[in-house]
């Protein structure tokens, strides 16, 4: 599933043409995705402005600018696990590229298509059909059933050492489940988590309040931020059936120091240890037992 990286840069992507255009036409070819699109799904966004993109934790936000007939709403995106989307602008198509993991093609995957007033067209296709689309009112985002109780965005202000040891404390947990947990700090999944731990040494069988002291919280804190502006700055992890809006593919998978490198050497100098794999609440951690502690 995209991780924060991911869908920042999906959502980068998307601004320019979404920013202040108008959706002259949205064209909904089938009733669900994940869940039941809203009601008059493409008849509500017919017309409306898209005042400006923003992204909480993994969700993608579409601000709707109020008008006379309707109040100002937000239209939330969430990729699932293969859902992507393509942009084609008036002076040409943009190829939708390699994928890191072949997926299946055609327009039978091409779910929604929103065609802006300016002649660019986005389409949304996702095959396995586990992302999602909703539109909520402006004034209930923060308490929308999608959006709810999640924690804070770990590149912003209210994210801090201090911050993530008090959400840590007192949590028998592993340390690896307490950050895959979007209470805790928003946006993080497997592949993401399993680097931020590698960088700040910490083992992922650690318990979570056993890292709520001021230096570890200190060195997690700060090692999450790093690996996911490391991430952005790249363009995303592009594992498996992710791509950018262009289709062009991100480069942080080559500069894993963890992830799905069992067995290679790790790469902190004069550590001599081995990338490890173990299963945690069903999901493969990548470690190295040797200088993460």
């Amino acid at each position: 599933m995209p991780e924060l990286p991911e869908v920042e840069t999906v959502r980068r992507g998307l601004a320019p043409v979404l920013e202040g255009g108008r959706f002259a036409h949205v064209t909904q070819r089938r009733p669900d995705l994940r869940f039941p699109l809203p009601a008059r799904f493409a008849e509500r966004l017919k017309g409306r402005r898209a005042s400006r993109l923003d992204r909480r934790a993994k969700y993608i936000l579409v601000h709707l600018d109020e008008t006379a007939q309707v109040e100002a709403e937000v239209l939330i995106m969430h990729l699932g696990m293969s859902g992507r989307f393509t942009v084609h602008e008036p002076m040409g198509t943009r190829a939708p590229g390699h994928f890191h993991h072949g997926m299946p093609g055609g327009e039978r995957h091409d779910h929604i298509v929103f065609d802006m007033e300016d002649g660019a067209r986005i389409v949304y296709a996702d095959h396995r059909r586990f992302g999602f689309m909703d539109l909520v009112p402006e004034a209930a985002l923060a308490t929308c059933r999608h959006l709810a109780g999640i924690g804070p965005e770990p590149l912003g202000n209210e994210f801090s050492a201090a911050v993530l040891a008090e959400r840590l404390t007192g949590r028998r947990a592993p340390i690896k489940a307490a950050l895959l947990d979007q209470h805790t700090v928003a946006g993080l999944g497997n592949i993401y988590v399993c680097e931020a731990l590698f960088r700040a040494g910490l083992s992922p069988r650690r318990s979570a309040a056993s890292v709520a002291t001021p230096l570890r919280s200190s060195r997690l804190a700060g090692a999450i931020r790093d690996v996911l502006q490391d991430a952005i700055m790249a363009g995303g992890s592009t594992l498996r059936d992710y791509a950018h809006t262009d289709g062009e593919l991100g480069y942080f998978q080559h500069s894993f120091a963890v992830y799905d490198r069992e067995g290679e050497a790790c790469s902190k100098t004069r550590c001599g240890g081995t990338v490890s794999r173990i299963v945690q609440s069903g999901r493969s951690t990548f470690f190295c037992s040797s200088c993460q502690r």
